[in-house]
């Protein structure tokens, strides 16, 4: 969500060479970005002050669902929160949630396309990655809520690995859960959170070309397992991150991908 969708359009155009679509999604102003060919990457949306409140700048991670119901009652019943839906939102029905310790998530319900999630290219996210308390904790809150043990483990399949518990869809490692990196009373510049990934060839220029453009960068580049990372913000405060991520990480590696 974007206070000025143009400005968003202008920085995020020119920094990952997305071009944009607008489409009936959602009930203001939304579009799409697309990579280079042609493909679907993210949804951007102009936000809108709501009883005097203006809303904030951030990118906001979903979840698929069969049952976008479902999937929210067992939110409340593990002790997260559901603030807004299940609603009928474009093609589909959308909620917005928050775990038990405050990171928030959307749940979709609707079509999807292997597009949006497909080869490392850039401009397209290529990792999530869940900042928490306790990384076991959050693991079997997302577990029970959204099925992640009643599917078959070629599938789906969760595992602890290099220091947080990763997520892996169709073998591919998609997400990580990670612990013992907040505090019990954070900052609310660091409470647990969702962090998104877009892939790039170059992160330190990238990094720069951030700043150029009227961002910053919250975390300088630096070099992990998973390959160079930096935490960025845009011209309005959203903040994301880049990685110039490798297939694997290399044997015997302790991970530290990801954000201060």
């Amino acid at each position: 969500m974007a206070a000025d969708l143009d400005r968003a359009h202008t920085f995020y155009g020119e920094l990952f060479g997305w071009g944009f679509r607008p489409t009936r999604q959602g009930h203001g102003r939304y579009t799409i970005a697309y990579t280079e060919g042609g493909v679907p990457t993210v949804g951007i949306g102009a936000s809108s002050p709501s009883a005097g409140v203006t809303l904030p700048v951030i990118w906001t991670t979903y979840f698929a669902a069969d049952s976008a119901d479902e999937v929210a009652s067992r939110v409340q019943e593990r002790g997260g929160t559901v603030a807004v839906g299940p609603l009928e939102f474009g093609s589909g029905r959308v909620a917005w949630a928050a775990d038990p310790d405050g990171a928030n998530f959307g749940i979709w319900e609707g079509d999807l396309t292997s597009a949006w999630w497909g080869e490392r290219r850039p401009g397209a996210p290529v990792w999530l990655e869940l900042r928490t308390r306790d990384a076991f904790e959050a693991a079997l809150f997302y577990g029970q809520v959204f099925g992640w043990d009643s599917q078959e483990r070629e599938r789906c399949d969760v595992r602890f690995e290099h220091d947080r518990v990763v997520l892996h869809i169709d073998g591919k490692a998609v997400a990580g859960l990670r612990g013992g990196a907040i505090e019990a009373a954070p900052d609310p510049n660091v409470r647990p959170r969702w962090r998104v990934y877009f892939c790039v060839k170059d992160v330190d220029e990238v990094a720069e070309r951030a700043a150029e453009l009227g961002g910053g960068i919250l975390s300088s580049p630096t070099d992990t397992p998973y390959g160079r990372v930096a935490a960025l913000r845009d011209p309005e405060g959203g903040i994301f991150n880049v990685a110039a991520i490798r297939s694997e990480p290399a044997d015997g590696d302790a991970a530290s991908a990801g954000s201060g």
